[in-house]
């Protein structure tokens, strides 16, 4: 099983960047998380990282040898119908991420455009709802090869 991985815009500066909301584990400590637990689980993941919009098309267009998505679309989430549109029309089981809670925070912040294209959302966890979709994605993966929900 294949799993890709996508950090949204300014997720490079976790770490440095407003601790108070994101907290103080950089990207490369969520990901070294993030590949200790894809070993425990067998499941082989890819990670990338892009503050570029259409280079996050891109990578789910492309993304067709994967058997599921997570994403953390970051500001991405409230403003990229193209990232919404790309979801949609790969149909990968995907999973959205955020490390803060999404609906405690400013207003605008308060809608997903990519969660009505994403089979669930996890937010508000910090580092462990990068964990947490991954071990959802990985079993939405095993139901849909298994035709099962």
């Amino acid at each position: 099983m294949k799993i890709l991985i996508i950090h949204g815009p300014n997720l490079n500066l976790l770490g440095r960047r407003e601790a108070d909301v994101y907290g103080t584990n950089t990207l490369d400590e969520i990901n070294k998380l993030l590949k200790q637990l894809a070993k425990d689980l067998k499941v082989e993941i890819d990670i990338k990282q892009s503050n570029h919009e259409g280079e996050i098309v891109d990578l789910i267009q492309n993304s067709k040898q994967y058997d599921s998505l997570v994403i953390n679309p970051a500001a991405y989430t409230h403003t990229s119908v193209a990232i919404r549109d790309a979801i949609a029309a790969v149909e990968i089981p995907t999973v959205e991420i955020h490390l803060s809670n999404i609906y405690k925070r400013e207003e605008f912040r308060h809608t997903s455009l990519i969660s009505p294209v994403a089979s669930g959302q996890i937010s508000g966890f910090g580092p462990e709802s990068y964990l947490l979709g991954l071990r959802a994605a990985a079993s939405i993966a095993t139901h849909a090869k298994k035709g099962t929900s």
